[in-house]
Formats: C-alpha cells, sequence, structure tokens
C-alpha cells in the first residue's frame, strides 16, 4: 500500500513509511495538525499518535521529529505584504475579456479563484513562495473584477473553457492547476475537457458533485444565501461558514485582513456563481465522480477537517476515485484554511510538486 507523505524527499519519509508501516493506511500527526491518507477510501483507518510510535523505530521517529522542527522553524513568515505590485494585464478569450498578473519564472501554475473571489485574495505567503520557482499566474474569473462578464451562460463547464482559453492566448501549452472551492469543480472539468493542459492537479475545498456527494448542511446553504442575496446581512454567519467557531474566537478581527471583494464582484456574478455551485452539489445530476477514474495526472486534494462549505468527507470520495492521488486532511481547519494555516499550506503544496513527476 502506498503510504502517502508531505515532507521534501530528502527526509526519505515515503520511503520509510512505506517500509516500516506497511499497512497503515492514515496518519495523524497532532504536531502538525495534519491528516495523511492514502488513495483508498475502504482502507482509509484512523490511527492514533501512540498507536503510530509503537510502530515506527526510533530512527524515523527522530527524522519526523526533525522534519516537523524544519516547518515549524520555516514558519514564522506571517504578515507577508499582499503581492500588489504586479501591474495586471488584459488578453481577449473568446467574448471576454480577462484580466490577470504574473508572477515569477519557471514552470507555468494556475491558480483558480473560488466564488466571490478576485484573484488578489490568494495568500501572499502562498503567491511569493510559488513565484520563486514557477510562473504563477492568477486571474479575475469570468465577470469578476476586471474580466468582462461576455454573453454565454455561465457553468462550470464554461469556466473551464475561459481557463483552457486563456492559457491558449497566453501561450502556455500545459501548467499545474490550483483550484479552490467553486474553482475545484472547474480544475475538475478542465482536467476531464482539456487534459492535455493539466500537468499536476491540486484540489482544494473539493467535491465531485452530484448523487455521490456530501452535502453541505441547511445552515450553510441558508447562510450563503442570505450572504448573497443581501451582503450586508450577517456576516458572521458567512464567517462561520468559512471558519471554525474556535478559531474565529482566537482571531476575531482576522477577515479585516483579507482584500475586500465585495466591490469587485457584482451581486449577479455572486448569485450566479452561488447557483452554479448549487446546482453542482445537488442530487439532481450524476456529478463527475464517476469521470474522475480518468484523470491520469498526478493530484493533491487538500481539505479542513472542519470544513463545512464542502464537507471534508467529500475529499475521501476524491482520493478513492482518482487513481494514485494525495490526500491531506488539516485538523481543525475549516474552508478558509489557506487563510487560517498559509505558510502550512503552502508548504503541502510545494512539497507535492517536489515529490510527484507527471
Amino acid at each position: 500500500m502506498k503510504i502517502i507523505s508531505l515532507f521534501p524527499t530528502s527526509f526519505l519519509l515515503v520511503i520509510a513509511l512505506s517500509l516500516i508501516c506497511g499497512l497503515i493506511a492514515l496518519i495523524i500527526n497532532p504536531n502538525l495538525n495534519l491528516v495523511y491518507a492514502t488513495n483508498s477510501l475502504s482502507q482509509s483507518i484512523q490511527h492514533n499518535q501512540q498507536d503510530l510510535q509503537s510502530t515506527i523505530n526510533d530512527e524515523v521517529k527522530q527524522t519526523i521529529t526533525n522534519t516537523i522542527q524544519s516547518i515549524n522553524n520555516n514558519n514564522t513568515n506571517n504578515g507577508i505584504t499582499l503581492i500588489n505590485n504586479t501591474e495586471p494585464k488584459k488578453v481577449t478569450v473568446g467574448d471576454i475579456e480577462v484580466t490577470y498578473k504574473i508572477l515569477g519564472k519557471g514552470e507555468p501554475i494556475l491558480l483558480i479563484s473560488g466564488s466571490g473571489n478576485v484573484m488578489d485574495v490568494w495568500p501572499s505567503y502562498l503567491l511569493q513562495e510559488l513565484s520563486k520557482d514557477h510562473q504563477v499566474i492568477i486571474f479575475d474569473n469570468r465577470g469578476v473584477g476586471n474580466t468582462t462578464s461576455g454573453i454565454k451562460l455561465f457553468s462550470i463547464e464554461q469556466f473551464a473553457n475561459d481557463t483552457a482559453g486563456l492559457m491558449d492566448a497566453l501561450e502556455i501549452q500545459k501548467a499545474d492547476v490550483i483550484g479552490f472551492s467553486m474553482a475545484s469543480f472547474i480544475a475538475q472539468q478542465l482536467t476531464l475537457t482539456h487534459p492535455e493542459k493539466v500537468n499536476r492537479l491540486i484540489l482544494y475545498g473539493a467535491s465531485c458533485g452530484g448523487q455521490e456527494s456530501i452535502p453541505q448542511n441547511a445552515n450553510v446553504v441558508n447562510a450563503l444565501s442570505d450572504f448573497v442575496n443581501n451582503r450586508t446581512v450577517d456576516v458572521n454567519a458567512f464567517q462561520s461558514v468559512t471558519f471554525p467557531p474556535e478559531w474565529i474566537k482566537e482571531n476575531p478581527k482576522y477577515l479585516d485582513t483579507i482584500p475586500k471583494t465585495s466591490e469587485m464582484v457584482p451581486s449577479t456574478t455572486l448569485k450566479k456563481q452561488f447557483e452554479i455551485n448549487e446546482e453542482w452539489l445537488s442530487k439532481n445530476w450524476n456529478g463527475v465522480c464517476n469521470q474522475l477514474t480518468k484523470i491520469t495526472q498526478p493530484t493533491l486534494i487538500i481539505t479542513g477537517t472542519a470544513d463545512v462549505a464542502i464537507p471534508a468527507a467529500n475529499s475521501l470520495i476524491l482520493v478513492d476515485k482518482i487513481p494514485g492521488a494525495w490526500l491531506v486532511q488539516i485538523k481543525e481547519a475549516g474552508h478558509g484554511l489557506m487563510y487560517q494555516f498559509p505558510e502550512k499550506f503552502t508548504t503541502i503544496v510545494e512539497t507535492f510538486l517536489n515529490e510527484s513527476e507527471n
């Protein structure tokens, strides 16, 4: 059985855990608040740390400890200024004009934003670190920010085609792709419809939708609906969908640090995106779950165990469907985990990119 490790190859943790742990399918590490899972839903069995430590010899324990310390030592760069000095550019893609930014040089990595988000809401730490070794492309989706709405109907399929069209316009033949929330739906559709354009796939806060997916509870749907239809109403309810209650108590002013997007996302667009999300997550269609077996690209799935916007159980469906997929669940993290733990999120993404090949 394959054991998933999200540490740099130099630590040899993949080999060590594979050889020593053998049949362990799920590893919980409280020190990192990470949950590691294999690509088999039926064999995802939890083990507490005591059971894990009794299985691993002292040398491997020390390797894990050193790795944790190394990551913790590197996670002291909070408060990095948002990368806003890069001038946005525009390019025509079909019936719309897409606004985008390119940061850094190297192999391209395309970041697709979720519903209600403009491109600048990606954590600055993530953008800065990725841009050291990659050409990072961020952009405003159709009807969002400074990208025009066009005349075509809004849909996940159309957003995927817009993304493929942007790559063509920028002469990017193939890229690593990160999709968050609604953008994870877009990223799945992009990979299924235009597989030649996707090198590696990262799905964050994701669901494959339809009858096999795990739905949102009624309180979540109501909170999102209230926010969409009257954006001044009950911001606290909206925040509770994004972050766990305990974390909100400890970080009551955090929402003020995230770039405000209300003026950049028209209400009509937000309502359309909300409807698209609800359609994807509804039981009224088959979803793309059974199509995911066609995905051959290395895939990483990231979720928070406290995510209520897209319940974390959806990640187990995804990892079971996508051959060889990696799964990381971050303990005590919600839908906005990349804001809660920007360094940890970035470390996971970078390690996957460094260790996986296509």
